[in-house]
């Protein structure tokens, strides 16, 4: 059922903090906001590097000079969505901010605001998406080339 929560009710039952309990960043210089992900480069290069055989194998698959245009389209995003964040961490002051080495994020893996996230669990739901956007592509050329 539902009952109404009186503004009271809720002040005398929640906890009140004044930083983000599990934010690390918290004790970081004012205006400072971590723009890696705490994820080493090899990541996001392996998330474009999918993205671009899906590219790929479409192109290749379906070779039909009408596609130029729509994966010309397709390039400029991917530039856009990987190349503006590389802009964004090169500005940070002193060098603060850039993501693990490979080395660390093996040792250390990420930090999440549900719990600490082990190398192998964080590059698995990072690059999941990628796999399978390339398994459906290479799914769909196959099927056009057997009908």
């Amino acid at each position: 059922m539902s009952e109404l929560l009186t503004r009271d009710l809720i002040a005398d039952k929640a906890i009140i903090y004044d930083t983000h309990p599990v934010d690390p960043r918290t004790n970081a210089p004012r205006g400072f906001f971590d723009q890696t992900f705490e994820l080493p480069a090899r990541l996001f290069a392996a998330s474009l590097a999918l993205f671009v055989a899906f590219l790929a194998v479409m192109t290749v698959g379906f070779g039909n000079p009408e596609l130029i245009l729509p994966m010309a389209i397709f390039g400029i995003f991917f530039a856009g969505f990987y190349g503006i964040p590389v802009l964004f961490v090169r500005q940070a002051p002193n060098e603060s901010n850039t993501g693990q080495s490979w080395r660390e994020f093996k040792a250390q893996g990420v930090q999440t605001l549900t719990g600490r996230l082990p190398a192998s669990e964080a590059a698995i739901q990072m690059l999941i998406l990628p796999v399978l956007i390339l398994a459906w592509g290479i799914a769909c050329v196959t099927i056009a080339a057997l009908v």
